[in-house]
């Protein structure tokens, strides 16, 4: 591991970066209109906003290995925002259909970088619909992407031609690849080989049962799969999109979480919900601001893709 100050990003260097440097200022040019663009998308289908949980005493466990981000305020441990998955199924009991801007934290070990696509602070597009299936959740993201990616293209032809002139709008009905196929035919490397081999955003559907956290509904006709799904960027810029269909029932939630070895005290303000049987059911979906805004420029890394990023393994301001 590098030494502290081999680490550290030199803030003078940095912010005459950014002003001597062009393309700083196109970056934020198109990411400008991709938070707008996505908003009107958002909007024009009938949906709330609501604003961003940055502490909780709950948050999403996720499922790989990362540094512990939480305070203690008054005795209490807050956890900074993982992603706003928790909130927005409960969300969703006041407005059918809800979205967010969501900062969120997840301290990445340093071998992440290597991926292209890992900031340990990044920008969600964060939905949820009430009474929704993973099929109305994908229908939606597939307008917006295509929408913003069209309208980019049409306003912004000058930029994209100086940074991505390769870059396509995608057509209506991606195409859809259940994981355990591509298991079988490409191995556990199946999502890069796949993002590197097709020439357009694509599905990735029914994830196995471990792979995912507790509160992505298991399929009851498949028991060994979810009801969830990716969207995989082609070119090999991976995973933009990650949802499903959500458990809202208490004892299948208290299962999921044994399975899984959650800690049911870690969520006990959620479970008070579930238990009185408020959850309804739900899916919904986070869009990744930054991915969105590397594949649009066609960046090499996600690190270029905002100001001030933090990259897995550095320290920046």
């Amino acid at each position: 591991m590098k030494r502290l100050e081999e680490r550290v990003v030199d803030t003078i260097d940095l912010v005459d970066t950014y002003i001597s440097d062009e393309f700083y200022s196109d970056l934020l040019t198109i990411q400008s209109v991709i938070l707008r663009k996505t908003r009107d998308v958002m909007y024009s289908k009938g949906f709330t906003e609501i604003l961003p949980v940055i502490i909780s005493p709950i948050t999403d466990p996720l499922n790989h290995e990362i540094f512990d981000a939480s305070i203690e305020y008054y005795d209490q441990k807050y956890s900074i925002t993982k992603s706003m998955i928790l909130h927005k199924q409960v969300s969703t009991l006041v407005h059918k259909k809800i979205f967010c801007m969501s900062p969120n934290i997840r301290l990445e070990i340093e071998d992440k970088y290597e991926s292209g696509r890992h900031l340990y602070e990044f920008v969600q597009l964060d939905m949820e619909v009430r009474e929704a299936k993973r099929e109305d959740i994908m229908d939606i993201m597939e307008d917006l992407i295509i929408e913003t990616i069209d309208y980019i293209k049409c306003n912004y032809s000058n930029l994209i031609k100086k940074y991505n002139e390769t870059l396509e709008v995608p057509k209506k009905n991606f195409k859809k690849i259940k994981v355990k196929e591509a298991l079988k035919k490409y191995g556990k490397d199946y999502e890069k080989i796949l993002s590197e081999k097709e020439g357009a955003p694509f599905w990735l559907i029914d994830l196995p049962l471990l792979d995912r956290e507790f509160y992505d509904k298991q399929n009851k006709k498949d028991p060994e799969y979810l009801l969830d799904f990716d969207l995989i960027y082609p070119k090999g810029f991976g995973e933009a999109i990650s949802g499903g269909e959500r458990e809202h029932e208490y004892k299948q939630i208290l299962s999921r979480m044994r399975l899984k070895g959650n800690s049911e005290k870690s969520f006990e303000e959620y479970l008070k919900i579930a238990k009185k049987g408020l959850l309804k059911e739900s899916a919904g979906c986070g869009l990744g601001i930054e991915r969105f805004t590397r594949y649009i420029l066609g960046l090499k890394h996600v690190e270029k893709a905002r100001m001030f990023a933090k990259a897995p393994g550095k320290i920046s301001i």
